[in-house]
This record gives C-alpha cells, sequence and structure tokens, in this order.
C-alpha cells in the first residue's frame, strides 16, 4: 500500500467510524445550546466567537433537518480536513512517516475522536484554523523539507500575511487562538534567524488582516461591554489557594481523556523534548524511515515551533488545575500540536521496534473502538441499564443513578408535543418558551425548533447567552411554556419563584422520555400566563 493510499485510509476509516457516533449519539448540553446560537445569528456571542454558529448551522440548513447528525455534520467535515492539514504539517516539518503516525494517533485519541471530531463545539473550527496555521507556518519558517537545504538567511514572505488572517480565524473560532498567536511571535523572538519575521512589511500587512478577521468578535463587545472578554477572563483568573492533589487529578483527568496507552507518550515526548532542546544545541542527524524516507531526527527550530504552540496551553491549564477546576478540552489543542512530535519519534521507534509500534496502535485502536461503541450502545439503548429490554445481565444501574439519562432522544420530546393536540396548540399560541436552566433550553430548543418558530430563553441567575436575544421587557403581557424535567419538577422553589413573574402557572402536560423501553426521564409542561414583569438579569439587555 502507498503512502497515499494509507493516508486516504485512516481518514476515510476515521471518517466513518465518527459518522457512526454522530448518527447514533444524542445531542449534548453544549451542542443543543450552540444550536440555538444558529436562531439568533449575531456578530459573535457572550460565550464564545461566532464560527461555531457557522459549523452547527451547517448542516440543518443544508438538509431543512434538525437532528443530532445535521448539527454535527460541519464539524466531520472540518475535523476531516484537520487530520489532512496534520499529516501535511508533520510530513513537511519531518517525513511523510512522521505525518502518517501523527494522523494515525489524533485520529485514535478519544478526545480528539469526539470533541473535536463528532461533537459540534467551538473546537471543531479552532483546530481546523490551527493546524491550518500551523501548516502555512511550516512553509514560511522552512521552505526546504531538508534541514541541509535550507538557505542560510531567512526571508519573509507573503505567508506572513495569510498565518496572520488563519490565527485570527482560529481566534473566531475559540479564544485559545490568541494563545497561538502569542505561541508564534514566541518562536520568532527566541530564534534570532526568525527575528526578523516581526518586523516585516508583511507582517504588518497580516496585522491588518488578523484584525480583519476578529472585527466581528471586536465590535460585539465593544456593543456590550467587553462582556464575553470579562466572562472568559473571569474562568481562567486562580481562585483559592493552590493544591497539588487537585493539580495531579488534573494531570491524571488529562490521561483519561487522551487514553493512557497515548496520553503518557504525548507527556512524555513533549517534556523530553522541551529539555533536550534547552539543554544543548545538539548536533542535527539524519535518519531514514520507513521505505527509504529521509528526514531529521533533531530538527531543533521545527520542534520549538511545535512546542511554542504547545506546550503553553499543556502546562498552563494543567498548573491552573491546581487553583480550579478545568475543562478537559482547554488543554488539548496543545496536545493536538504535540501529536506532530509523538509522530517523529514514532517514525524512529517502528525503525528499531516495528512489531512493538504495530502492537501499541493497532491495540490502542482496537480497544478504544470498542469501548466507545459500548458506552455509545447504552447511551442509546440502555446496555447497563436496570431496567431495559437491551440490558445485559439484567441491568445494573437504574435510571435515576446513571448520569447518561440526560443525554436523551430530543426526537421523542419533539413527538410528544406533535401527537398532543393540547401541546401543540399552547406551543403555537405561546409568545415564548422558557426553562429553568440555560443547557436544557437548548435540547428543549432543538426538540420544538421544526414544530414552531416560538423563542426560547431562559429564567435563572445563569442567562448565558439569551442576556442577548431578547429585552427584558419584549414578552410583558404575554402568555408563556415552561418546560422542565423531572431533576427539577420536585424542586417547589422554580415555581415558586416564577409565581412571582405570571399571574399564574398551570400544568398542561408530560412528554415521557424512553431507553430500553423503560421510562428514564418525564418532561414537564406548564402553561403560564401573562408576564407580570421583566425576569431580573446580570449583564446583557438590561
Amino acid at each position: 500500500m502507498t503512502n497515499d493510499q494509507k493516508v486516504a485510509t485512516l481518514l476515510i476509516g476515521g471518517l466513518i467510524f465518527r459518522i457512526i457516533i454522530a448518527i447514533l449519539l444524542y445531542p449534548g448540553f453544549d451542542e443543543a445550546y450552540y444550536f440555538l446560537y444558529t436562531l439568533n445569528l449575531d456578530l459573535s456571542y457572550f460565550d464564545h466567537p461566532p464560527l461555531v454558529a457557522l459549523v452547527t448551522g451547517f448542516g440543518c440548513w443544508l438538509t431543512g433537518e434538525v437532528s443530532q447528525f445535521t448539527i454535527r455534520l460541519g464539524t466531520l467535515i472540518l475535523h476531516t480536513g484537520s487530520l489532512f492539514l496534520l499529516y501535511l504539517t508533520g510530513a513537511r516539518l519531518f517525513s511523510p512517516s512522521a505525518g502518517r503516525f501523527a494522523l494515525a494517533i489524533a485520529s485514535l485519541v478519544p478526545i480528539f475522536q469526539i470533541g473535536f471530531g463528532v461533537l459540534t463545539l467551538p473546537d471543531s473550527p479552532l483546530i481546523f484554523f490551527w493546524t491550518a496555521s500551523l501548516y502555512c507556518a511550516s512553509w514560511e519558517f522552512f521552505p526546504n523539507k531538508k534541514e541541509k537545504d535550507r538557505p542560510k538567511r531567512y526571508q519573509p514572505s507573503y505567508r506572513l500575511a495569510i498565518l496572520s488572517l488563519l490565527v485570527g480565524l482560529a481566534c473566531l473560532g475559540k479564544y485559545h487562538g490568541f494563545i497561538l498567536g502569542l505561541g508564534l511571535i514566541g518562536f520568532c523572538l527566541t530564534r534570532s534567524r526568525y527575528r526578523s519575521a516581526l518586523y516585516s512589511p508583511w507582517t504588518l500587512l497580516g496585522l491588518g488582516l488578523f484584525c480583519l478577521a476578529i472585527s466581528p468578535i471586536l465590535i460585539w463587545n465593544s456593543q456590550h461591554e467587553w462582556v464575553s472578554f470579562r466572562f472568559q477572563s473571569r474562568r481562567g483568573i486562580p481562585s483559592g489557594g493552590y493544591n497539588f492533589l487537585d493539580l495531579f487529578v488534573t494531570f491524571l483527568s488529562g490521561i483519561g481523556y487522551l487514553f493512557p496507552t497515548l496520553g503518557l507518550p504525548l507527556w512524555w515526548v513533549s517534556l523530553k523534548t522541551f529539555f533536550r532542546n534547552m539543554s544543548a544545541k545538539l548536533p542535527r542527524s539524519k535518519f531514514k524511515g520507513g521505505n527509504g524516507e529521509r528526514g531529521i531526527v533533531t530538527g531543533s527550530d521545527r520542534e520549538i515551533l511545535i512546542l511554542w504552540v504547545s506546550l503553553p496551553l499543556i502546562l498552563g491549564f494543567t498548573w491552573l488545575g491546581g487553583y480550579k477546576q478545568i475543562l478537559p478540552t482547554w488543554a488539548t489543542p496543545g496536545f493536538w500540536g504535540a501529536t506532530l512530535l509523538l509522530g517523529q519519534a514514532a517514525t524512529a521507534w517502528k525503525i528499531a521496534h516495528p512489531r512493538w509500534v504495530r502492537r501499541w496502535l493497532w491495540g490502542t485502536g482496537i480497544t478504544l473502538s470498542s469501548l466507545l461503541l459500548f458506552a455509545l450502545l447504552h447511551v442509546t439503548t440502555g446496555t447497563l441499564q436496570k431496567p431495559s429490554q437491551y440490558a445485559l445481565f439484567g441491568g445494573f444501574v437504574p435510571p435515576e443513578d446513571d448520569p447518561s439519562i440526560q443525554i436523551f432522544d430530543v426526537q421523542q420530546l419533539r413527538q410528544g408535543f406533535a401527537a398532543s393536540s393540547v401541546l401543540r396548540s399552547a406551543l403555537q399560541n405561546s409568545s415564548f418558551v422558557f426553562t429553568n436552566r440555560y443547557y436544557l433550553a437548548g435540547q428543549i430548543g432543538m426538540a420544538l425548533a421544526p414544530l414552531a418558530s416560538t423563542p426560547i430563553t431562559t429564567f435563572d441567575r445563569d442567562l448565558r447567552g439569551f442576556a442577548f436575544w431578547s429585552k427584558p421587557d419584549e414578552w410583558i403581557g404575554k402568555d408563556a411554556l415552561y418546560v422542565t424535567n423531572n431533576l427539577f419538577v420536585q424542586d417547589q422553589k422554580f415555581l415558586d419563584r416564577y409565581n412571582l413573574y405570571f399571574q399564574s402557572i398551570e400544568k398542561i402536560g408530560t412528554v415521557p422520555i424512553k431507553r430500553g423501553g423503560a421510562i428514564i426521564d418525564t418532561f414537564h409542561i406548564y402553561q403560564a400566563k401573562n408576564l407580570l414583569k421583566p425576569y431580573p438579569r446580570p449583564y446583557g439587555n438590561k
């Protein structure tokens, strides 16, 4: 099998596997919430920059359908492009074999597969433009594949302008893109050979293109008191004293999300490469890869480029875990870049221990695929649920103790409304729908969107984007539907609170949610008459 055939097999095989997951896995909280972005298109949003709205809406606009697969279609396409660009970058910086190993590793890492490649999250456009930036940087700083053939002097080129634009587009995906830009600047500052890139006319043009790219974020934030920047910066500010146990838990959790047989090598190769390049200026040596390919083993500048855009995220967010709980996706763009270093190392390992490398990758792939498919079966059919008609050995976990029921089939909620004349009529005659948690609103919004264009909002302390998608007094004197589920319906404080804002609230129906033939949750629908006063907002359109 030729190199191109191997690359195509990895890309197509990975895409098919992710499509299966995308079709079967019910929409998560964040994904459904980002679907509401597509119903409220804007220059930017409270939580994130705007590209996630376009990626989420792509499949819905293309097909006219709202489902877990259509909201993920854009992500499936983008991630395939990201993987291909990752291969091209590895092949250019090191060797085709290194690029192929990086592609294989990135295709296996579960948080890459799911978080970047299936779920519709801001990370998908971020990673695409992040990888495109790395590929462009590999052409700009290393125009010749072989280290010995590089020109004696570096000449800045038009690619600096393209690189700046790509970094700006990465920022439109997620604010992590700014860290990518700082990493590239750090690389140029610390490598005297490339310092001229910082004062090149092409960089000046690139700065203009970068500002143009991020202008939607700047314009939206300037119109809303820079609330998005303030919200995200508070999430990264340390709080309380430092706890080394939390740091260790964060480190172990990160390895778990990466999967130990891949996470540990990624950490080891990243740190080893860092200390090796910091300790001394090593002589450059060559190796022969598989099929007679030639590459560079040390390639100091090439490795340092990867380190500058990877280690700040890996070390920074891991260290932050000692102060506060962090989300697993915060550090993962750094590990995405580090796969290039692991791909380069795997090429050398293959020469010395081909059988062990083959067992490592195939064993990891088979194990991960089996675990992911088993977890998918449980989430969709309840294989571990008690009771469930698909349960193994009669099941083990009752629904009330199973957190996976929070990811449910929104089609059932949609069908429940469509089948009930009372609920259908109430939906069509209501001015808006509200719930008590912003993340529930996304799932409810996905379910109801094809039935009616009724706006949806949330009445809670944490309003997120809902604070900007309507005005406080917009629905004064109007009727609404209040929709919630079993987790909150027994808590009387919500109804007591909402009774202060409506003339009356009356329950008009329920919709059961089933998995494996058993009811795992129930949605409760209330008719709320005559909104008396605006619900308070801590920020947004007050």
